[in-house]
């Protein structure tokens, strides 16, 4: 598929990328905002977000095809992967989660359009209008497409224009998704740019930095923590840091009926995205008592597993990444052979799944890739105090609870924890979640209160 040159990243190797050209493409970001997207209504844009979401989900659409065709060889997860991937993400981008996202985070589905009031407002006579910031920068990690889908559809809500700044050979699927919509509504995709270089050039990104209104950024926490140092106010930081998730099966749903669609849930939040993002599982608790024992359930999910890699192979690995994955289970082949307190399950010929049942508790940070452990607990209080070490750094929550749901569901938000959802979609959270336990639109945007004198507001 033969791009046209609208972006920088198009001109990798044709071009290098420099302090002025980045000032000059904020500057012209900023015009076309005023120009084409400033005065868009919300019901507008949401219209326009859902039929570009709507042509990914099309199997005839081009940019889709080329994502699927091209997409194993430069980001190395497999067509099935990409696939299964794509239709989670563009399915939660609908008209009713779109308008619930704004009604949740701002009140008022038309809170960025006008002076408006919610219930409560109106109680005290004021009303109140929010706005984006005039341009978004976003420092992206990883290959997964999902954070930059997220955040561009944030943005566009927000009237805001956009750089995206992608880390060296990521750019891929961010590209794709910004010409697909340029292709739609060419005027939205000119208040968006995409660029790549190696994170770290202080020039580059302090040129990005000083014409930027907000600064957002993913990443390791160190990253973050270099990153905020050059983000001086009035410019608003936000940093979204390593995160980890675990599932918890309940005993009643560890039965001959139950196991085996408890497996296949769970092996499918293993298996999205090669179990690469923040909202991938590393440890699965499963209560004992049940008809069946955790045991069986580590030995079900391995099927699972099995039957994933058959149908959406887990990427080709560099050889440092496969010799970790070799090495830890070189470690539990050993202790299995030695108790019956752990045991192993494992792709034969090949590092493409991993599962370890254990005994101890204790929370384990995976290797990922497919690797996860099964971890054999008496009850709830075990397992958060299990969790605690890790508690802080917590994104999801994956349950498989049968009636306990809600009371489950209750003691891990005490705990702390900020998403909990059912196994097998813990990696397809709805638009309108609160990454973080924070609100992702609020997040982005200033406010205007009015408090209008008595002849203005009869």
């Amino acid at each position: 598929m033969n791009l046209p040159d609208y972006f920088l990243a198009d001109l990798t190797g044709a071009a290098a990328v420099t302090p002025t050209i980045i000032t000059e493409a904020c500057v012209t970001l900023k015009r076309n905002r005023r120009q084409y997207l400033a005065g868009r209504t919300t019901a507008d844009l949401i219209d326009t977000l859902a039929a570009w979401a709507d042509d990914w989900l099309d199997p005839s659409n081009p940019f889709r095809q080329e994502a699927l065709a091209s997409g194993p060889r430069t980001t190395g997860f497999s067509k099935g992967t990409l696939e299964a991937g794509l239709d989670a993400l563009f399915g939660s981008v609908t008209p009713e989660g779109l308008r619930a996202l704004v009604a949740q985070d701002l009140g008022h589905p038309e809170r960025l359009d006008a002076l408006t009031r919610s219930e409560p407002e109106s109680l005290h006579r004021r009303a109140a209008m929010a706005r984006g910031p005039e341009l978004l920068a976003h420092i992206t990690a990883g290959r997964l497409p999902n954070p930059v889908c997220a955040s561009l559809v944030l943005g566009l809500l927000t009237r805001s224009a956009q750089f995206f700044k992608c880390a060296t050979g990521t750019a891929f699927l961010p590209l794709l998704l910004a010409h697909s919509l340029r292709e739609i509504e060419p005027k939205l995709g000119a208040c968006i740019e995409i660029a790549e270089w190696k994170g770290g050039n202080e020039p580059l990104e302090q040129a990005l930095f000083s014409q930027a209104d907000c600064v957002s950024a993913m990443g390791s926490d160190a990253t973050l923590a270099a990153l905020r140092r050059h983000v001086h106010p009035p410019t608003t930081f936000l940093g979204y840091g390593h995160r980890l998730s675990f599932g918890y099966v309940a005993r009643e749903l560890l039965t001959s009926h139950h196991l085996h669609h408890a497996a296949t849930t769970a092996a499918r939040d293993v298996a999205a995205w090669d179990q690469l993002g923040c909202l991938s599982p590393h440890v699965l608790y499963a209560e004992s008592g049940g008809r069946q024992p955790p045991e069986a359930f580590a030995e079900e999910l391995a099927a699972a597993l099995d039957a994933c890699e058959q149908n959406a192979p887990r990427r080709l690995l560099p050889p440092g990444e496969a010799a970790i994955i070799a090495q830890r289970r070189a470690f539990y082949e050993i202790r299995a052979a030695h108790g019956r307190d752990t045991q192993l399950w494992c792709s034969p010929g090949s590092t493409a799944w991993t599962v370890v049942f254990e005994k101890d508790p204790r929370f384990q940070v995976s290797c990922l890739n497919r690797f996860v452990y099964v971890k054999s607990v008496a009850n709830l209080e075990e397992t958060l105090q299990a969790a605690d070490p890790v508690r802080h750094q917590v994104s999801t929550v994956g349950l498989a609870a049968g009636a306990r749901e809600r009371a489950l569901a209750q003691a891990f938000s005490t705990w702390g924890a900020p998403r909990v959802c059912p196994l097998g979609r813990m990696q397809q959270p709805p638009l309108a979640w609160r990454h973080d336990g924070r609100p992702s639109l609020g997040d982005l945007v200033r406010w205007t209160d009015w408090e209008p004198t008595p002849s203005e507001d009869e």
